[in-house]
């Protein structure tokens, strides 16, 4: 029997490639569920090649397209942002690709958990808001989470077989971004368009402006934090400008195990909806001889202090991840419309860090009024 995948968020980088994967492997994935935000057209294209029991387009306003368009299938159509939380309910899912970005998957991820199935996340800013909870419902549920960050997956590949051994440290590598080496004098000055140039990877938008200022690095250690139930003090990060160490793993005998490959979003999306197996594919293969030099620097962190900011918030727990992960959304969002500069970013946050008042052990509501009340405040800044 196939595995019954949910892609919430299926137009996007991670839902298209994670298409890809489908159509590899057609006999393993069968698609069940598919939703996207507002890109009708690209919906709508993928309902009628996957055939979907069911789809969600969260604009209500594009609900009437989709319906017209697909009105002689037997598709199920819903619409508004609560039906993506009523869908992962269904009976029939075995798997739930979580690829929204930011803020807004974290309700129907929370549902996606007490459903306690097989959840594949793609979606860090839910961990780095709300971690604990996420993992306090994931073991009440019992519901398994696989990583799909490539950082995430190599630390997941790379504990299988090890989980009596203790863990010294982790290493998440950084590309370095479009900018690494880079001062601040120039980063005064790039554009959205210069900080989208990713050197190694084909991200979406936000991602790749949070892989420039390194912010996204930030994140995958608060993320990897809860993943692997790690000390900030374990967790580091290393720029690695070939982008083919993803991540490694160091033991308490100073053993480490890293894992290797082409930057390719494929091949731990197919990791993770796959799970235990890895599916023989015809991706490209690594070739070390093309690969003969491997570079490992530390971070500028003066330079890129968002990973300054990131620690700083992993350490001091509580909401203030929430507030750092709203102050970026919506300045990410400024800067791609260059209404703000690229060093402003880390600004605004920093400025939301010493403004937005902390709670030490927030409930699920202070959370979403935290995210509320820091993205009123930074708007309100940047007009």
């Amino acid at each position: 029997m196939s595995n019954r995948i949910a892609i919430l968020g299926s137009t996007g980088s991670i839902g298209t490639q994670a298409l890809e994967v489908v159509r590899a492997h057609p006999t393993h994935f069968g698609v069940e569920v598919l939703t996207a935000n507002s890109n009708v057209d690209l919906l709508i294209e993928q309902a009628i090649e996957f055939q979907p029991n069911a789809v969600v387009i969260s604009d209500e306003s594009k609900y009437s397209k989709v319906a017209d368009a697909l009105s002689d299938s037997d598709i199920k159509i819903y619409a508004g942002t609560e039906a993506l939380e009523q869908i992962v309910q269904m009976e029939t899912l075995d798997t739930i690709l979580i690829s929204i970005v930011g803020f807004a998957a974290l309700r129907p991820t929370l549902k996606a958990i007490e459903t306690g199935k097989n959840i594949a996340i793609a979606n860090k800013e839910t961990f780095v808001v709300a971690g604990e909870i996420m993992g306090e419902k994931a073991r009440q549920f019992k519901a398994n989470i696989f990583p799909v960050d490539s950082e995430h997956s190599a630390i997941f590949q790379c504990l299988a077989g090890e989980m009596h051994n203790a863990v010294e440290k982790i290493y998440l590598t950084a590309s370095g971004g479009p900018f690494r080496g880079r001062n601040i004098e120039f980063l005064e000055t790039v554009k959205a368009a210069d900080a989208l140039k990713h050197p190694n990877w084909v991200m979406g938008a936000k991602i790749t402006i949070d892989s420039a200022t390194m912010m996204n690095k930030g994140f995958e250690m608060i993320e990897a934090k809860w993943l692997f139930g790690l000390n900030p003090q374990q967790i580091d990060v290393l720029v690695h400008p070939q982008s083919i160490v993803h991540s490694m793993v160091q033991f308490e005998d100073g053993s480490i195990k890293a894992q290797l490959g082409l930057p390719d979003m494929k091949l731990p999306i197919q990791y993770a909806l796959g799970y235990p197996n890895r599916l023989k594919n015809s991706f490209p293969r690594l070739d070390f001889v093309n690969f003969s030099k491997l570079e490992f620097e530390p971070p500028n962190k003066e330079v890129f202090r968002t990973l300054l900011i990131a620690e700083e918030a992993m350490k001091k727990g509580g909401n203030m991840p929430c507030v750092v992960n709203a102050a970026n959304e919506i300045a990410v969002a400024a800067f791609l419309k260059d209404s703000i500069g690229f060093m402003d970013i880390p600004t605004l946050i920093e400025e939301s860090m010493q403004t937005i008042d902390y709670i030490k052990t927030p409930s699920l509501d202070d959370y979403f009024a935290t995210d509320k009340k820091t993205r009123l405040k930074v708007l309100e800044r940047i007009n």
